[in-house]
């Protein structure tokens, strides 16, 4: 697998390889994972071209991706980060609840974070940020640093995978254990 551009990944970019991912997987038979489209109203649209200028948001998107990987109900989102300190700014407070009450029903819920800056990409299960996001909240720090995360989940390149976050999902059921 080549290495990606000096600029890095953008959002949609990592979007279409998280997609690209998915896809591979399901080709597989090991996940059905769908992206979740945000849902917009349009209020104002190009006659000629046809496309949408102006839109607003209808409601907050909970999760970007949503779906099974060998029966285990999972639901991830994915972050993208250009230093070494991940603001939890990024992460919004009913993304935190929803992933809650998903894993309460017996799901795994993750956010997929890559530092674009050292081409890595990071599986950062629920209960690891749920560290990060109670000190926040007790008047700590606003985000955390790489140097705070488990080193194991790290994701590697291998196999052709794009974003092979099973080995991360993988790992995160294995200590739940």
């Amino acid at each position: 697998m080549g290495t990606w551009n000096s600029r890095g990944l953008r959002g949609s970019t990592l979007e279409e390889l998280v997609n690209r991912t998915n896809e591979h997987y399901r080709e597989k038979g090991l996940a059905l994972i769908q992206k979740i489209p945000t849902p917009i109203t349009p209020v104002r649209m190009d006659k000629e071209s046809r496309h949408i200028t102006l839109a607003y948001f209808e409601q907050r998107s909970t999760v970007d991706y949503i779906g099974a990987v060998q029966g285990v109900p999972v639901c991830f989102d994915a972050k993208e980060c250009s230093a070494d300190t991940f603001p939890l700014a990024n992460i919004h407070p009913h993304q935190v609840a929803f992933m809650k009450d998903f894993e309460k029903q017996g799901g795994a819920a993750f956010f997929l974070i890559y530092f674009s800056h050292t081409d890595d990409f990071y599986y950062l299960t629920l209960s690891q940020l749920l560290v990060f996001w109670a000190r926040m909240e007790e008047g700590g720090r606003k985000s955390f640093r790489r140097e705070e995360l488990d080193a194991s989940y790290y994701l590697p390149k291998k196999n052709g995978i794009l974003v092979p976050y099973l080995y991360g999902l993988q790992r995160d059921l294995e200590n739940r254990d």
